[in-house]
């Protein structure tokens, strides 16, 4: 058996496959962007038969003609999007809904009416929002009629991310979901071994169509020859939010990170404590061996790279994502602007799927060095949001690990540890989600005995940002964005 794990990580705007040796350097790496399609306001829509071709052509060229030395295959995926398929002709029945998909909001509202919201979060450990798996398949079978009569003939499968690839990857043989993507779904009880259903009743979503719920490491499935030319097990199975907690070593009870990537996502490890908040912040699964699950506490927001790529790519103010550092450097403030970056609505602790963006205190005086700077300082808004309802959730952090794409701008970093009053760690290697799925895998196959054995052995060095901002100008930043944030 070889010793290098072959990660795939299926993102919302691309996805990649990295050769890793079993100290955690990534020796290989393939990446293709995914189509995103916007069919109306706040829908959004890939097309999963893209994700596989572009995730196994990614995977052939980042393992060469090497397969041989390939001991495992671990995932990591974009957690809340659905794809259905048939069962039969492993065909995609229609795009597949993405997690920044707004188009139950209607739906959640009538079950929150009907006084459901109070139970699914003390089972689930979830709230009642358009972001989570389970009304998207709901909404699936009442408007897609592929879908729905695939339900009525027994050919339907659901799945998220991980589990498309999984069926793909076994040639068919596998339709499994690890326990840190299931507890995403709404269907799946905190404490439940497989999908509950009280819960998928409860949806409208049938029992038959999901997935088996399996641990996030062992011998899970097996990626069958024709793929890579050997068969090969794949070993490790992780949503990206839980992948970067345990990337990031995050392992003992208390500790915390915040990734920037499309969205932002702070997770804190509660252990074996069933999760609970009275703040609006969300329970879930964030590692699953032999049946015993570890669990966090967890608050996203929706908008934290993509507001830049929105400032590129709609806006045309920046050329490129790193323009913003020195943008955010050129000037001694925002000028008062501030960015509400509601794009997709507000996430945790607002929960508001009506919110929409805003941009404040503009003036003559306010030109794209403004707006960019803006928009960097809103991650520590938002994450300062976070922070006071992990604190009175009872879960303060003592500090703040940090990874993502974004956590490579040095501003913000320093931004982030001024706002929040705290110190902010940044490992050299930032793709720590990738670096989480192949921890996994390495225990899954044996490489390491343990998770935290296999994260002691494969996390490199970090990098602490220390606060220096004074109190007043902290207090004045966040009351601006308080006034902002009271007519998103």
């Amino acid at each position: 058996m070889g010793e290098k794990i072959l990660v795939l990580d299926a993102g919302t705007t691309s996805t990649r496959a990295m050769v890793f040796d079993r100290h955690g350097r990534m020796e290989r790496v393939a990446q293709a962007e995914l189509t995103q399609h916007y069919p109306k306001p706040g829908w959004v829509e890939h097309d999963a038969a893209e994700i596989w071709d572009k995730t196994l052509a990614c995977m052939r060229e980042a393992v060469g003609d090497g397969a041989a030395r390939i001991a495992a295959i671990g995932i990591t995926n974009q957690r809340e999007t659905v794809v259905a398929w048939d069962r039969t002709s492993g065909e995609p029945l229609a795009r597949a809904i993405v997690w920044q998909d707004r188009r139950t909001a209607g739906f959640c509202a009538k079950l929150k009416e009907q006084g459901h919201e109070a139970e699914i979060q003390k089972r689930t450990g979830l709230l009642l929002d358009p972001y989570f798996s389970g009304t998207k398949m709901r909404w699936m079978l009442d408007n897609d009629e592929g879908v729905r009569s695939a339900a009525d003939s027994g050919a339907l499968a659901f799945g998220t991310v991980e589990s498309w690839l999984v069926f793909k990857l076994s040639g068919g043989a596998s339709h499994i979901s690890d326990a840190s993507n299931a507890s995403r779904t709404l269907l799946l009880a905190l404490d439940g071994e497989q999908f509950g259903e009280r819960l998928c009743e409860l949806f409208g979503v049938p029992r038959e169509a999901l997935p088996q719920v399996v641990d996030t490491h062992g011998r899970l499935a097996e990626c069958d020859s024709q793929w890579l030319g050997t068969s090969i097990p794949i070993c490790g199975l992780v949503g990206d939010q839980q992948s970067a907690t345990i990337g990031q070593g995050c392992l003992g009870f208390g500790e915390t990170k915040a990734t920037y990537g499309t969205g932002a996502f702070v997770l804190t490890n509660k252990g074996s404590e069933l999760p609970h908040s009275d703040n609006r912040l969300l329970g879930t699964v964030l590692h699953q061996s032999n049946g015993e699950r570890t669990y966090a506490i967890e608050g996203a927001c929706f908008v934290a790279g993509s507001l830049v790529q929105y400032l590129r790519d709609q806006l045309g103010l920046i050329g490129s994502a790193a323009e913003t550092e020195e943008l955010a450097r050129s000037i001694e403030d925002s000028g008062e602007v501030v960015i509400v970056p509601a794009l997709a609505g507000l996430g945790a602790p607002h929960w508001r799927p009506d919110a929409r963006g805003v941009i404040s205190g503009l003036s003559f005086a306010s030109g794209k060095a403004q707006i960019a700077r803006a928009a960097l300082e809103a991650m520590a808004h938002q994450t300062h949001d976070l922070a006071s309802a992990f604190a009175a959730d009872g879960a303060p952090w003592a500090s703040l690990k940090i990874d993502g794409g974004m956590s490579a701008n040095d501003w913000m970093a320093q931004d982030l540890a001024d706002i929040l009053d705290l110190d902010v760690e940044r490992p050299d290697f930032v793709e720590t989600t990738a670096l989480g799925a192949a921890i996994c895998a390495s225990v899954g196959a044996g490489l390491h005995s343990s998770l935290q054995e296999a994260a002691t052995a494969m996390r490199g060095d970090a990098r602490t940002f220390a606060p220096t901002m004074d109190e007043d100008t902290r207090n004045d930043r966040l009351a601006r964005y308080a006034r902002a944030l009271s007519v998103a």
